[in-house]
């Protein structure tokens, strides 16, 4: 069964956990959307754990839409929730439903998700006007790192901790579909998400979030630079690929590989071919 926003909505209302994982390539997403996952979301983490930088800020629109739209063809029936870019949206209303039309057209995404609350509500309204579906995302907003000054657990005092609860509310109302909650206290979490009748998706928020999401190449074992308390490491495919690595380069230098069985022969070759 395809899951839509909808999906979402009607799980909250019933009680039912939501399951999320990111994803930037075609075969990665084809495997978990063929493991029954709700969601996926092409994060702009695709700026550390593809491409390198040490925080998402240089991601680009045009990496953005390069990678969803690789995730687009692996993906059948998961909703595939597409990232708003650093300045993709902060500017103004218009240029946010443009960049989030160019996401959906170009991209594929079903729905974006856009950091913060109070301060981007314009552009927030301005896309679901557009009848884009949105998903918030609040507490650790890593295209604010410089301003928070670094990754930091969010909303550990009382003022903060109502900020964060009155800005659900607002993206609640303003229509999201959902919103993300990013390193804040799991009794924090707890209380907005029974502050809001959206589904709350957890990343280092506890266990009473309405879902949870990793970032999938975290939760492999395939990018190791950094390793967030909230990470839990399901199969580590790190050290596989590194073991296969070093399997392929031990038997391609003692001249095991290949070997007859996998190579061709130009008998092997005509009959492949039909000629005998």
């Amino acid at each position: 069964m395809k899951t839509t926003v909808a999906t979402f909505l009607k799980a909250k209302a019933a009680g039912e956990k939501l399951a999320m994982l990111t994803a930037y390539d075609y075969t990665t997403a084809r495997l978990i959307d063929e493991s029954g996952i709700d969601g996926i979301l092409v994060g702009d983490s695709l700026g550390t754990v593809c491409l390198g930088y040490r925080d998402t800020l240089p991601v680009t629109m045009e990496d953005m839409i390069h990678h969803a739209a690789a995730v687009r063809r692996g993906v059948k029936d998961a909703l595939l929730v597409v990232d708003m870019p650093f300045m993709s949206c902060q500017a103004t209303a218009c240029e946010a439903v443009k960049n989030a039309g160019r996401l959906v057209k170009e991209g594929g995404a079903e729905a974006v998700k856009v950091e913060g609350g109070l301060r981007v509500l314009p552009q927030v309204r301005a896309i679901l006007r557009a009848h884009i579906p949105v998903m918030g995302h609040l507490g650790l907003t890593p295209q604010s790192v410089n301003v928070f000054g670094g990754y930091r657990v969010q909303g550990k005092g009382s003022g903060a901790a109502r900020e964060l609860i009155d800005d659900a509310k607002r993206l609640e109302d303003a229509g999201v579909f959902s919103i993300v909650l990013e390193c804040v206290p799991a009794e924090l979490a707890k209380e907005i998400t029974e502050a809001v009748a959206v589904p709350t998706i957890g990343i280092g928020a506890g266990a009473m979030c309405d879902g949870q999401i990793l970032v999938s190449n975290d939760m492999f074992g395939l990018f190791t630079d950094i390793r967030p308390r909230f990470v839990k490491v399901f199969a580590d495919a790190g050290a596989l690929m590194r073991e296969g690595v070093k399997g392929y380069a031990g038997e391609v230098k003692s001249g095991a590989f290949p070997d007859a069985k996998h190579s061709y022969t130009k008998k092997r070759a005509d009959k492949e071919r039909g000629d005998g």
